[in-house]
């Protein structure tokens, strides 16, 4: 199953959560891999994230928690291959688990020195300081279960807001179609090669080859301006609307470049394109 993700929101959605909060928040696809929309680690885990081996765990950890929060179909709690608390819940399409939230890298409210016993037991591979990877154990958070079990009810009811807005989304569509639907909804936003081919999740050089299958053979710069200069061609023509407002609108902070770039593809200025075609 192929999932979409609005990176943008999502970004914007997670980064107030752990302001909110101060917890760090992932995004996981059906297949337990975090999208790293953001790099929030707690100094514990970047460290831990440092060595090879240290991140081959963490990546097999996140597989297992997202396999084993599908089999329970909701909330799933447990403590990651180093002892921290972690909380997955499934975020649902049709009763399908499309991708994952989760939350953690904190300590719950036992002993730190207990827990800290737990965690060196288990770093048997480690190559660094561990004396530094202590004091980092140290700072993390503590967290009851009832400011835990809070949060997780919040982030439920989220994902019906993420559903609905689409931020994330199935598409059983092929390649090219996803890249029509994302120019589609995304063509006012200001886009570039790189993050165009990050959320679709593919390669520049893919991304290059669908957009010359794109009707006319284009270009995927070009199959962005044609999209634009339509949707203000709609605008100039329904409303009354001002010109530069009109270039805002469809993703043009420049009211010269706009007007530049639309005489290119039409042969006319906005205010003359209005004119003739209101005659």
């Amino acid at each position: 199953m192929k999932i979409l993700f609005n990176t943008d929101k999502l970004l914007r959605l997670v980064e107030d959560l752990q302001t909110f909060t101060g917890l760090k928040t992932s995004i996981f696809d059906g297949d337990g891999r975090d999208i790293q929309i953001f790099g929030g680690h707690q100094d514990f885990c970047r460290l831990v994230n440092a060595d090879p081996e240290g991140h081959r765990r963490c990546e097999a950890c996140d597989a297992r928690a997202v396999e084993a929060c599908a089999e329970a179909r909701g909330v799933y709690r447990y403590r990651c291959h180093l002892g921290l608390c972690e909380v997955a819940l499934p975020l649902c399409e049709n009763g399908v688990s499309i991708a994952y939230l989760s939350f953690g890298q904190y300590l719950d409210e036992t002993p730190v020195e207990r827990q800290w016993e737990r965690t060196e037991k288990a770093l048997d591979w480690y190559g660094g300081d561990i004396k530094v990877l202590r004091e980092a154990f140290w700072d993390l958070r503590q967290y009851s279960f009832r400011e835990t079990a809070a949060y997780a009810e919040i982030l439920q009811a989220l994902t019906a807001y993420i559903l609905k807005e689409g931020i994330i989304r199935s598409a059983e569509y092929t390649d090219l179609q996803r890249l029509e639907m994302y120019l589609d909804e995304r063509f006012r936003e200001s886009l570039s090669l790189k993050k165009i081919a990050a959320d679709l999740h593919m390669g520049t050089t893919k991304l290059c080859q669908l957009a010359r299958q794109l009707p006319g053979g284009v270009s995927v710069t070009q199959a962005v301006t044609a999209r634009r200069i339509e949707a203000a061609k709609a605008l100039l023509l329904q409303s009354d609307t001002p010109i530069s407002a009109v270039a805002e609108a469809v993703g043009y902070s420049d009211y010269n470049y706009f007007s530049k770039v639309f005489k290119a593809e039409t042969g006319t200025t906005p205010s003359a394109y209005r004119k003739q075609k209101r005659q």
